[in-house]
């Protein structure tokens, strides 16, 4: 059970960059899959070559910033459908990642990772190590919030509302688009790069299929957490990946086989899709009508 909250919080900053496009751009990005194990691929390597953890860490990051950044570049300047372009990268990423790791696994075990030190503590798989990554997964969620609502933030959720209408206004869309990828794909980067480390090993197929784990984590938080505001939204894609893991957590307690758990994922996000139409989770109380509640109380 912790290390099912724990992957929550860690899968639910590739969650918050799967947000920033899916919902905020209205982008269908792919690269994820790919920049996932970019990040992975790239803190691995340099953590092998003894450069310091935190180090290889935000490298990773920023080696999916770039990634994002060759998306959007081919999406924008490139005039190639977004879903395209996204495909595009995510498979020249492969070949990238295999380069970078110079073979399909590379295992952390005996190296110093940003894991280390909760490891040899004996704080990893308990209360505190949850607190330390809840606290990490906020402080991101909080500075997507304040993004979100400066100037260039609400140029690029009026890029996803209406591209055509903003651009009148005179915002570079352009600009914009590939900003938020950029961002986005940072955010899955890094969650590869953490994730590598927390498991003890970079594996080129580690992010095949992510991008369906991404989804469900959005669309069932947001279906579970219904709320306009970006804070409520931020807030419930983090309850939807540690949701998610925990489904998936049970699933395999349960005696279901690990080779269907693609399959699971694809079965949450169909149902978090279609129970709000049939009505079914219309009896749930929201989050706002709980605090409206909480406060007539």
């Amino acid at each position: 059970m912790n290390a099912a909250l724990e992957l929550g919080l860690l899968y639910g900053i590739m969650a918050l960059g799967v947000y920033l496009t899916f919902r905020v751009l209205n982008f269908p990005d792919l690269t994820v899959d790919g920049s996932f194990t970019t990040g992975a691929a790239v803190a691995a390597s340099l953590i092998v070559q003894g450069v310091p953890a935190p180090v290889a860490t935000l490298a990773g990051a920023a080696s999916g910033a770039v990634a994002g950044i060759v998306t959007g570049v081919l999406y924008t300047k490139g005039r190639i459908d977004g879903l395209l372009a996204g495909i595009l990268t995510m498979i020249a990423l492969w070949s990238i990642n295999l380069r970078i790791m110079g073979k399909s696994n590379l295992p952390l075990l005996r190296e110093d990772t940003v894991m280390t030190p909760l490891r040899d503590n004996g704080l990893l798989g308990g209360p505190w190590s949850i607190l330390i990554f809840a606290i990490f997964a906020l402080v991101l969620k909080f500075a997507i919030d304040w993004f979100l609502s400066t100037d260039l933030g609400l140029s690029i959720q009026a890029t996803g509302n209406n591209e055509q209408m903003i651009r009148s206004f005179g915002v570079n869309t352009h600009f914009t688009t590939i900003l938020t990828l950029a961002i986005s794909n940072a955010l899955v980067a890094l969650c590869g790069a953490l994730v590598a480390q927390y498991q003890g090993f970079a594996d080129v197929s580690m992010g095949i299929g992510l991008i369906l784990v991404g989804l469900a984590s959005v669309i069932i938080g947001q279906a579970i957490i219904a709320g306009r505001s970006v804070w409520v939204a931020t807030f419930a894609v983090l309850v939807g990946a540690i949701i998610y893991r925990l489904v998936i957590f049970f699933a395999l307690a349960a005696g279901l086989n690990p080779n269907d758990m693609k399959l699971i994922s694809a079965v949450l996000v169909v149902a978090a899709l279609l129970l709000p139409r049939w009505g079914f989770l219309k009896r749930i109380p929201s989050f706002r009508q709980l605090n409206r509640r909480a406060v007539r109380a």
